[in-house]
């Protein structure tokens, strides 16, 4: 080996956002048995879906009111089934609460291969779910997440309760109570109806740490690849009430 090759190897070398970015994209697609950011020949899935993030938002939008006015489309599932089988390109996707009232396929008249959908009683971001949602937008390319609470939270209100009575909930509940007691504390310093604040604040908190989950996450906000956002399902009406951004 020459003494130049020899002082290179003792020469560190910083990454530069942008290839963190595309390593650890990478990495995701050939753990998922695909090549991550990779133009392919054929075409998507669903070239329906292939949006960029303000749009995918406004398709969003128009589905729910469409569930909301009791108009859903008829969703041809053969065809789609059919469409799908060799990938998936969703043009959202939904960290939503695994309560059984709600179902984000439904609430936004959406088919197969559309949205991208990670659920957990109190629709909080775990590692798990971060990891989802790093592969839904670097590997899959997705635009959108929506982090989607909604109102009467279950997960929310035994959180409240247990901080309140100091008292642990039984099995594996306490895990749920760990990761949702910050927003119910920041909650607590606000007036109006404490759960009501409670649920918009952990949405709000999880839109958060979404947008700054480095170092895949983060890049694509920054870079106007993927926008976060959170929303409110309301039980009574279907309807779907975005969240300030800010």
């Amino acid at each position: 080996m020459c003494d130049k090759c020899s002082e290179n190897l003792h020469q560190p070398v910083a990454p530069s956002r942008r290839s963190v970015m595309l390593f650890a994209a990478s990495a995701l697609g050939v753990a998922f048995g695909g090549t991550a950011l990779a133009k392919e020949a054929k075409a998507p899935p669903k070239p329906q879906n292939v949006l960029s993030p303000d749009a995918a938002l406004k398709r969003l939008m128009e589905g729910n009111a469409r569930y909301v006015s009791g108009v859903s489309r008829r969703h041809d599932f053969t065809h789609e089934r059919e469409a799908l089988v060799g990938g998936q390109n969703p043009y959202a996707a939904v960290l939503s609460c695994a309560d059984s009232r709600i179902a984000p396929e439904y609430a936004f008249d959406s088919g197969r291969g559309d949205l991208f959908v990670c659920r957990v009683a109190g629709n909080f971001a775990g590692d798990e779910t971060v990891a989802s949602m790093e592969y839904t937008v670097a590997v899959l390319g997705t635009p959108l997440i929506l982090v989607l609470g909604h109102d009467n939270c279950g997960a929310v209100d035994a959180t409240i309760k247990s901080l309140k009575d100091d008292k642990p909930l039984p099995g594996h509940i306490p895990s749920l109570v760990s990761a949702i007691a910050p927003a119910v504390k920041t909650a607590a310093q606000q007036s109006g109806n404490a759960l009501d604040n409670a649920i918009r604040q952990n949405v709000i908190d999880n839109v958060a740490k979404l947008k700054s989950a480095a170092p895949i996450l983060n890049a694509a906000v920054e870079q106007g690849k993927v926008k976060v956002i959170g929303g409110i399902y309301r039980l009574r009406t279907g309807t779907v009430e975005l969240l300030a951004q800010g």
